[in-house]
Order: C-alpha cells, then structure tokens, then sequence
C-alpha cells in the first residue's frame, strides 16, 4: 500500500499550481511577442482566441469547434483570421523559434528533422496527393509538412515547418491559384525544405552545434554539404546501401561493411531515456578516408538483424568519441513525440483548410500552443520529478513510493485548462447547435441539386 503525506500531497498540488500559472505567463509572453506580425488588434485578438482552442480539450480543433470555444457567433471570424486576415506567418514562425530556443538554448542541442502527414478526403486542399503518409503507414490522400525540431536534454519542440507541394501542383498554375499558391513558390524536395529550414536557423544565429534526420534527409548531399561547412556536426540515417570510403581506400556499401566488423567491435550504449528505461542498442563504428566522418552502425540487442546505418560528420576542434554519436544519433525521438503531442493535444492534423496560407498559418498557430506548454514543461521538469532509483536488476522490489514523472507538455496543456477554464453560456451552446444543423441543412440541399444536375447530364 502506498502511503503519501499530506505535506507530500500538498507541494505537489502546489506544484501543478505553480506550472498552471506559469503556463499562463507563458502564453501572455510569446503572444504578445507575435503582435507585432499583425496589422489589425483585432486579429491578433482572434490568434490568442485560437490558440486557446487548440490548448483546450477539444476532440475535434477545426474553425467549427475553435469558434464556439471563442464564444463567436459563427465560424467567419476564426476562417478570415487564416485565410484572409493581414498577418504575417513566416515572422511568427520565427518568433516562436526565438522563443522555444530562448528558453531552452543547450551546448548540445540538435535540430531534428522529420515530415509529418494528415490524411485527407478531397483533392482542393494545397499539396494534397496520394502519397506515403506515416500517420497511416501507407500510401494515402494526404499533405505532408517537413518540420523542424529544437531538441535538449531540458525538453524539445518544434521550431520550424515547410508544407511539402508536390511537383504536378507546383506545375499547374490553375491548382496553384485556387489554393492560394504565389508565383515565388517553387518545387522543393522535402530534405530541400529541411535544408531551408537549416537556413533560417544559421541565417538567425541560432543554428544549433547538431543535426540529425532519418535516410530521406541522410542521402541528400546539399543538407549535409551545409551543415559541414557551417560546422553544423550530424547523425543521419542512410540507407544500406549507402557508400562509405574506409581507410584503406575501398569504397563499400553500409550493410557490407557491418562484416568486416569483428565480435569486440560492437558496444553496449544507451541512445538515451525513455518511458520504458534506457534504449540500450548495440553500437560498432567505423573511419573513413576523412578523420571528421564515420559511418555508425546500430544494432538490435534482442534482434541481431535489425540494423541501422548513419553517417556521421564531426566539425574540427570537437572531440571525436562514440558517446557524442549515440547521443546526438537517440535525439531523433523528440520530433516524433512532438508530431504524437501536438496531433494527440493540439490539433497540429485537425485544420480542414484548402489555401496554402491557412494551412500555414494553422500550423504556425499550433506550434505557438506547443511551444508555450513545452517551455513551462522544460522549467518545471527538475522541480516536479520525484523519481526514485531506478532498478538495477529484475529482481528488486518496487519501492513503496514510486515518486512523480517530471510534469509533461500533455500535462502542462490539462492542468492550464483545469484552473483556468471557462464556460460559455447555456444559450450560447444552443445557438450553435442551431447553426449546425442550419449550415448542415444548407449543404444538404446543395449536394442535393448537384447530383441531380449531374444525373440530367448523365447519358
């Protein structure tokens, strides 16, 4: 039986408190530093109205739910502020990295690159196809966003976001005016639009020392070319057969050279924390003709043929060592539970929009909800983590007092909405759900006609 002391019970409740509050300090921070991106009060009033959405516990986060929320009338308001308002997304979006990378600005931070999906049902909306979507695990309807995260030891986020617009929208100038698309966007390959998010980071002084990202961007030679002559260091997955010149001057493929390993060559390392303990994986490295780059093999230790292949760059003046490369190779995590969080509890996949702006611009305004309880989160962690030991062998008992995890981003979001939510009015409720039915009234009707107008037509 678990005993908690009330004065236990109490510093923890004072605790949450106290991340609550500063969740709210946070928000009126970063809020009022994009301000100054919009022309008109008025919409910047209506963002901080949509970003209180998205950071409530709503299960659906589109222009519906958003401004019944808002207390508005009607969704007219939350639709103009994406996809006509005066404002300007891409200064926005810079301000909230600024933000994030203020607040948790680390020596051996690392820009973590990834491409998320949302599945899709129509055809209007900018970039939709059917392309492989990991949401689903397959090839789907949908649009993909290349994102960019900010990872440390102190907590991550996301920092960065580039829709990817396949090649037969960018070359079709009929699809390209409906969905809002302007002349200066051209094709960019998704490790292209990393590459420009890369970019934006050095071109602002705030290129973190590391980068890493999976084969998509571990095969592109630009991005690495970048990071090298930027002294950016990476870890990213190639493919097996990605070619490597050993010293000896033999050049070889990556899954090749796993054999010319010897049995003392693999060593037993953490790719650091998880839910779970430590992801230990079995890790071998070897030189190649420069002294700066390696290629990193990762090995399964329960699956000795499940492998992972990375090459490597470490710029003059770091010391090349094995633990740098694991550690900087286990931040790849973050992006992942940034796409799992801000899906899950932010709604960064529920936006129903077809211009290329608003698809933007919901993505801007997630992150700013993100950023705002990752930040709290990232103070909080060493004040609300009560962990004990952990275990060291399979039997050891459970400790009497399992203690607290370190409050999480998800946490952050439930307890801002529990001390500091507020309810519309009965009759406000009632309006919409007139408006609803009255809207969905309309659309039937609509449809109706339309199919009718299609079956005279039909032969």
């Amino acid at each position: 039986m678990i005993v908690t002391s009330t004065n236990e019970y109490e510093a923890a409740a004072w605790l949450m408190v106290e991340a609550a509050e500063l969740a709210r300090v946070k928000r009126a921070e970063l809020l009022g530093q994009v301000a100054g991106t919009f022309s008109r009060r008025e919409a910047w009033s209506q963002a901080g109205k949509y970003v209180d959405g998205l950071l409530a516990d709503l299960p659906r986060k589109n222009g519906w739910t958003l401004a019944e929320h808002a207390g508005d009338r009607s969704p007219d308001r939350m639709q103009r502020l994406l996809n006509h308002a005066v404002w300007d997304e891409t200064a926005a979006s810079a301000l909230v990295r600024d933000f994030v990378i203020e607040h948790m600005a680390d020596e051996s931070a690392v820009a973590v690159f990834d491409e998320s999906a949302q599945e899709k049902k129509g055809i209007m909306t900018a970039g939709v196809k059917r392309q492989y979507a990991g949401c689903a695990g397959k090839v789907t309807n949908a649009v993909n966003v290349v994102y960019c995260t900010y990872a440390t030891a102190r907590g991550h986020a996301i920092v960065g976001a580039r829709p990817y617009l396949p090649r037969e929208w960018i070359d079709d100038p009929e699809r390209r005016q409906r969905a809002g698309i302007d002349e200066a966007v051209t094709f960019a390959t998704k490790p292209q639009l990393a590459l420009d998010l890369l970019r934006d980071l050095q071109a602002a002084g705030k290129a973190p020392p590391w980068a890493t990202g999976d084969e998509v961007y571990g095969r592109d030679s630009r991005l690495r070319g970048f990071c090298e002559d930027h002294d950016i260091g990476y870890v990213f997955e190639v493919a097996c057969s990605f070619q490597v010149r050993l010293t000896s001057g033999r050049g070889i493929r990556a899954d090749h050279a796993v054999k010319l390993l010897q049995p003392d060559s693999w060593n037993h390392r953490s790719a650091g924390p998880g839910s779970k303990g430590e992801r230990r994986y079995a890790w071998a490295w070897l030189a190649t003709t420069s002294p700066r780059h390696h290629l990193l093999i990762r090995r399964n230790l329960f699956d000795p043929t499940e492998l992972a292949y990375f090459y490597t760059y470490i710029p003059e003046g770091r010391p090349v060592t094995l633990p740098t490369l694991v550690r900087v190779a286990g931040m790849r995590w973050p992006v992942e539970e940034d796409f799992q969080t801000g899906k899950g509890h932010f709604g960064l996949d529920h936006s129903q929009v077809r211009l290329y702006t608003a698809l933007r611009r919901h993505i801007v305004l997630t992150m700013i909800a993100l950023a705002i309880c990752a930040v709290t989160a990232s103070a909080m962690r060493h004040k609300t983590s009560t962990l004990p030991p952990a275990p060291t062998s399979p039997n050891d008992q459970p400790p009497d007092d399992p203690g607290l995890i370190a409050i999480t981003v998800a946490e952050v979001k439930r307890l801002l909405n529990l001390l500091t939510r507020t309810w519309q009015t009965a009759s406000h409720h009632l309006h919409w759900s007139w408006w609803r039915r009255r809207h969905q009234a309309r659309a039937r009707w609509h449809h109706q006609r339309t199919r009718l107008g299609l079956q005279a037509a039909s032969p």
